[in-house]
């Protein structure tokens, strides 16, 4: 009950609308609210950066190995180590976003075309939003609520940051304004997003095409064996063709610029979603 006296609306019913009944509406707020802002900012075409939130900048990471080294504990050497060599994809995935937005910048088109988003978080997303936010672009992160990871880094644009609940909302517009997906090496949230899209793309339940970059060679040729998918029948040959892996911001950046030409300014638009 209101404090006039008058009872409160359904709306305005707070413990209603955080309980299990009202879970469509929240699942349906997830898709809205997001909606309302992208249309306001004319935002419609984003490219999308997944990777391990645990990559640090190489100069954080730098700081770390010396620590463990003065203390001298093997472990923390070893993770160290481990964290100064998957660093390097953090100064690659801010320069390939920062040349991206340069690049989208310069078009000559009414719309705000190939945003950089990220996951929002620490890390690859970090990087991501900082190389845009060093073009002087926007940038968006679609944040996620977890118990042990910040749900936004400092270089996503304010109206663009994005905190969800759910994850199958989260996975929906980072697919629907996707038009191109750049992947860092990262660990199962990575490889659920990856996969999902690859799906999605394999089945044309997406209904356009979507250049896939997997960046870093070294790693993603050790984690999966595609190769094996194939000679086992369980993908097709032709499936290794959705994807291009790449490990120089600058080969990336052109593939990405070729690909997004072709698909997205060069003649007719494909379908959506």
């Amino acid at each position: 009950m209101a404090a006039t006296g008058r009872m409160d609306k359904a709306y305005n019913n707070l413990q209603f609308l955080n309980s299990r009944e009202a879970r469509t509406l929240r699942i349906l707020a997830e898709y809205l609210e997001p909606q309302t802002r992208f249309r306001h900012y004319n935002i419609n075409d984003t490219v999308v950066f997944f990777g391990s939130a645990r990559s640090l900048p190489p100069e954080q990471a730098q700081e770390e190995l010396q620590r463990a080294e003065r203390l001298g504990d093997e472990g923390s050497l070893v993770q160290a180590r481990r964290q100064l060599a998957l660093s390097r994809y953090y100064d690659d995935a801010r320069v390939l976003a920062r040349t991206l937005t340069e690049w989208s910048k310069s078009l000559q088109q009414p719309m705000r075309r190939f945003i950089v988003c990220s996951g929002g978080g620490p890390g690859i997303m970090e990087a991501a939003n900082r190389g845009a936010s060093e073009a002087s672009g926007i940038s968006i992160g679609l944040g996620i609520s977890l118990p042990m990871e910040a749900s936004h880094n400092p270089y996503i644009t304010r109206e663009l940051g994005f905190e969800f609940h759910y994850f199958f909302m989260r996975k929906f517009w980072f697919v629907y304004l996707a038009k191109a997906l750049v992947v860092f090496p990262g660990g199962f949230g990575t490889l659920d997003e990856l996969f999902e899209l690859l799906t999605l793309i394999q089945t044309g339940k997406t209904g356009k095409r979507m250049p896939i970059v997997l960046y870093g060679e070294e790693y993603w040729r050790e984690v999966i064996d595609f190769d094996a998918l194939v000679r086992w029948g369980t993908i097709s040959a032709a499936d290794l063709e959705l994807f291009h892996i790449s490990s120089d911001p600058r080969e990336a950046l052109e593939h990405l610029q070729t690909e997004l030409t072709r698909l997205y300014l060069d003649g007719s638009r494909p379908a959506e979603l």
